[in-house]
């Protein structure tokens, strides 16, 4: 009995062991391809000119395939577990039932992680928005989550089931050129054609503008900057300017600028930016005209 015992905790200890190792190889070896393929990612994708959302796909596989291959070694050198292991084998079916609702939504994450990486509807560094206003840059997307990092340097992290179910608006997809929408407002008793040729220089003149005219438009001499009255509105008469940039970043950028410095040349010229006007009548006041009418 004692020899048996003897060879038991010598084989526990074993066999403790071997897991110890297995696990730490496991770990060390994750650790180190993920900081090469990172490496290789931020190194080399603008150099061989290829898109970095498979490399980081592949990076975020790697601790995966890794940590699945150690444990399959483990079931197979300890022969408790490989005999555990068979006997798991043989109720699969039962097994499969229970894993299969507990692991639904994370096998739903990576098969659409997968067809994200397939049919790319964004890739890393686009800027996407979606319809409930959140923005950001996609930075990270893994097997199970799309990492954003949005305008106020927070990190959104949407299962991926979840956001190929979104409807999202990518700003660099095919044309990374941005047409911006900048309204403005003035006074009727205000010179349109006036205010609308102060919109136009203002934005023409702004270093982040570009000229996006076809050869057809420059031919015939139409503007580089489109102003129109979109509205008459109870206290203002409304213009767009539908200016052209390079990127969201810049448009944004754009925009304010513009919304400064048109105001200031419309406090300049005698441009009026009108506001609402309320008139406010007292009950006592009607009252009051009542009896003087009597």
């Amino acid at each position: 009995m004692t020899n048996i015992s003897s060879i038991m905790e010598s084989d526990a200890v074993k066999y403790t062991i071997l897991i110890i190792v297995t696990a730490s190889i496991a770990a060390i070896l994750s650790i180190v391809l993920r900081k090469i393929l990172n490496v290789f990612i931020s190194k080399y994708a603008n150099k061989l000119k290829t898109d970095p959302t498979n490399f980081s796909f592949i990076k975020n596989s790697v601790g995966f395939i890794i940590y699945s291959f150690a444990l399959i070694f483990i079931f197979y050198k300890i022969p408790y577990l490989k005999s555990l292991g068979t006997a798991l084998f043989a109720g699969a079916g039962i097994i499969a039932l229970v894993v299969g609702f507990a692991s639904q939504k994370a096998f739903s994450n990576i098969i659409s992680g997968i067809f994200i990486l397939i049919f790319k509807p964004f890739k890393i560094s686009d800027v996407i928005e979606f319809k409930d206003g959140q923005k950001g840059i996609v930075e990270e997307i893994t097997l199970r989550h799309t990492i954003i990092k949005d305008y106020e340097n927070r990190r959104i992290i949407i299962p991926n089931s979840a956001i190929s179910e979104e409807t999202i608006i990518n700003s660099n997809i095919h044309d990374e050129k941005i047409r911006k929408h900048i309204e403005f407002s003035i006074s009727y008793d205000s010179d349109i054609d006036k205010a609308m040729e102060i919109i136009r220089n203002e934005a023409q003149n702004h270093p982040l503008a570009i000229d996006n005219r076809t050869k057809h438009e420059k031919t015939n001499n139409e503007p580089i900057i489109i102003v129109r009255v979109i509205a008459l509105s109870d206290f203002s008469v409304d213009l767009k300017a539908y200016v052209w940039s390079n990127g969201n970043d810049n448009a944004f950028v754009l925009k304010c600028d513009l919304l400064k410095s048109v105001k200031h040349r419309f406090d300049k010229e005698g441009i009026e930016i009108p506001f609402p006007y309320r008139t406010l009548v007292y009950k006592n006041d009607l009252n009051d005209g009542k009896e003087n009418i009597k």
